[in-house]
């Protein structure tokens, strides 16, 4: 069994890795690896998490076009620069497609409590995303114990369209993340942190 230290030194050695090496990682050990994210808590443990497994080469570019088109379409309201939305989208497109895996987290209402009002509905679907952070944290620190790099990206909530379109998703899942996997390239540090002191208050606020 693992020592209580040597479990608190793992997760917070764990780092979001954006340069990783494309080398071939089994379906086995992805599957290992989803097997840990999926014993997360879960609101009414209904578990409204699914995940898409993205190895094949080809899917892996398709997706990447998609995201960066619809990305680009947001970077020109910025009011960024020709050159400087290119640079942006290229970079991007490289990192998604040197990944090894890619893995979509996905959220479903399907096995949530259902209500007639939209506070209630609103707290759950919140419960819903609560979810299924809980399962993908469980997921990058398993990557992080196999030895393997991965990034935590965001980009689907900002394209579920163009994601549900190349990924054939049906409209009742929403995409909520892109976890990049493989072999990292990169050690950073530990990013600067608040201090736990302002972070934290007992028994009330402040």
């Amino acid at each position: 069994m693992i020592e209580s230290n040597d479990l608190l030194k793992l997760i917070k050695s764990r780092r979001s890795i954006k340069k990783l090496k494309p080398v071939s990682i089994s379906r086995n050990v992805i599957e290992e690896i989803l097997d840990v994210a999926v014993s997360a808590p879960s609101a009414h443990n209904s578990q409204p998490w699914r995940f898409i497994i993205i190895d094949d080469e080809k899917v892996k570019i398709k997706l990447a076009e998609a995201m960066a088109q619809a990305w680009q379409e947001d970077l020109s309201k910025n009011g960024l620069s020709r050159i400087e939305i290119e640079k942006l989208i290229e970079a991007s497109k490289k990192r998604t497609i040197n990944s090894s895996i890619l893995i979509i987290p996905c959220l479903t209402m399907e096995d949530m409590e259902k209500y007639p009002d939209d506070r209630r509905k609103k707290a759950e679907y919140l419960m819903a995303v609560q979810s299924v952070s809980a399962a993908i944290e469980n997921l990058l620190l398993a990557i992080h114990a196999k030895g393997l790099g991965a990034c935590w990206r965001c980009a689907p909530l900002f394209c579920m369209e163009a994601v549900r379109d190349v990924l054939k998703i049906p409209n009742e899942f929403d995409p909520q993340a892109l976890i990049e996997i493989g072999y990292p390239l990169e050690q950073p540090k530990m990013p600067s942190r608040k201090p736990l002191k302002s972070l934290i208050s007992y028994n009330k606020w402040r």
